[in-house]
């Protein structure tokens, strides 16, 4: 049988510490009951994804209103040096310089700056490279370096429009050349490899004029010519030589324009090849 006990009496056995046993159908009953009599819990609404924003539509091609210019065309590849320069004419020497390719300065020229002057001359000016001026022009020392350079000749009694056979108000001729016959792009210096390719060019250019003299003017020409690497202060005031011809070393006339207290220097170099060279007639 069981024990049916009230409220109160469950109350005084609970403070006694006595626990109370029930079947378990009516364990399960009352908890059911409890199950039931408990507030309902709420589910949380489902947060709803977020909408997925398209991509930009690609503008439509903007319709062609002529025929599309054609790449620029790729410079001719480069060659060797033609060959048999030692041997060559002037008329064929002067071609071999302007169809040259065998270094990139092709790629970047005008024309190319062959020389100017007498060929027969007693006196021969070697400078640099050619800058803008004597690329646009086809002449060395062109500008205000060129009228410098006019200028010197004339106190020494030369003239580059002179010639052998046809002295010009008392001037005798005098023949010029640059050491490189293609513009360096940006007028940067001259790299070793460019001044190698156009060396044989400037060699036969002595030989067939013949000179009695050679003015060096500038540090490439000077290195060029010389094979040395000093500095034009050591190097002035001495007789050097070139292939059995003097050679008189000198400022350049860009660089006297821009240090105008070296002008007496060069003026003493123009002394000495003078001396060395003989006054013209």
């Amino acid at each position: 049988m069981s024990l049916q006990l009230d409220q109160r009496q469950r109350a005084m056995l609970a403070e006694m510490g006595v626990k109370l046993w029930a079947p378990r159908a009516k364990a399960a009953a009352e908890s059911a009951a409890a199950v039931k009599t408990r507030a309902p819990v709420e589910k949380a609404a489902p947060v709803p994804a977020p909408a997925r924003t398209p991509p930009p539509a690609r503008p439509a091609p903007l319709p062609v209103s002529g025929p599309i210019p054609a790449a620029a065309p790729a410079s001719a590849a480069l060659g060797p040096r033609p060959e048999g320069v030692e041997s060559m004419d002037w008329p064929a020497l002067e071609a071999a310089v302007a169809g040259c390719r065998a270094c990139g300065l092709c790629a970047h020229r005008t024309q190319a700056v062959f020389g100017v002057g007498s060929r027969a001359a007693d006196w021969m000016v070697v400078g640099e490279a050619p800058g803008d001026n004597e690329d646009r022009q086809g002449q060395p020392f062109v500008g205000q370096a060129g009228k410098l350079l006019d200028n010197m000749l004339a106190a020494i009694g030369l003239s580059r429009q002179a010639s052998a056979d046809t002295p010009l108000a008392g001037r005798q001729g005098v023949y010029i050349a640059n050491v490189l016959k293609c513009r360096p792009p940006g007028n940067r210096n001259p790299q070793p490899e460019e001044v190698a390719q156009c060396e044989p060019y400037l060699r036969r250019q002595v030989a067939l004029v013949q000179p009695r003299i050679i003015l060096a003017m500038g540090r490439f020409a000077v290195q060029s010519l010389l094979q040395t690497t000093e500095p034009i202060g050591r190097l002035r005031g001495r007789v050097h030589q070139y292939r059995g011809v003097p050679v008189i070393v000198t400022y350049h006339p860009a660089y006297l324009l821009r240090a105008l207290p070296e002008k007496a220097k060069a003026w003493q170099d123009l002394c000495l090849a003078l001396k060395v060279a003989g006054a013209p007639a």
